[in-house]
């Protein structure tokens, strides 16, 4: 994450506040059960934030059931040829237009007593 500059260390503003986080670990297997790989993924605590305060707004790109199944019957109908594309991470590693502070992760040697660290690209966000 520091070689991708999602963050930039600095002291936190008299008039914010940082968000906390945290680390989440998932073991992904093979279907004769095997370990494939170990995942870890830094998320944040973002209900933790005020709206109107810390944000203004939210936003989520997601599909609601009845739309797919009606661009699938249109598919069918039309025989038009159709492709599969995962974009469940297209939201990482896009620029931040405000000021978000984040406690520092656990592990993060560079850190200095009372730094926190800014934002510069998205994360995720912990439900």
């Amino acid at each position: 994450m520091e070689s991708n500059q999602t963050w930039e260390t600095t002291l936190l503003p008299k008039d914010k506040t940082a968000t906390s986080c945290k680390w989440v670990f998932k073991i992904k297997y093979k279907a004769d059960g095997t370990i494939e790989r170990y995942k870890a993924r830094l998320v944040t605590k973002g209900y933790t934030q005020t709206e109107a305060i810390d944000y203004l707004e939210t936003f989520s790109p997601v599909a609601k059931m009845t739309t797919i199944r009606l661009l699938l019957s249109l598919a069918y109908i039309y025989n038009w040829k159709l492709k599969h594309l995962d974009i469940n991470n297209a939201f990482l590693h896009k620029e931040l237009k405000k000021d978000v502070y984040m406690v520092a992760p656990s592990g993060l040697i560079s850190i200095q007593p009372r730094q926190v660290c800014k934002l510069e690209k998205t994360l995720y966000d912990s439900e």
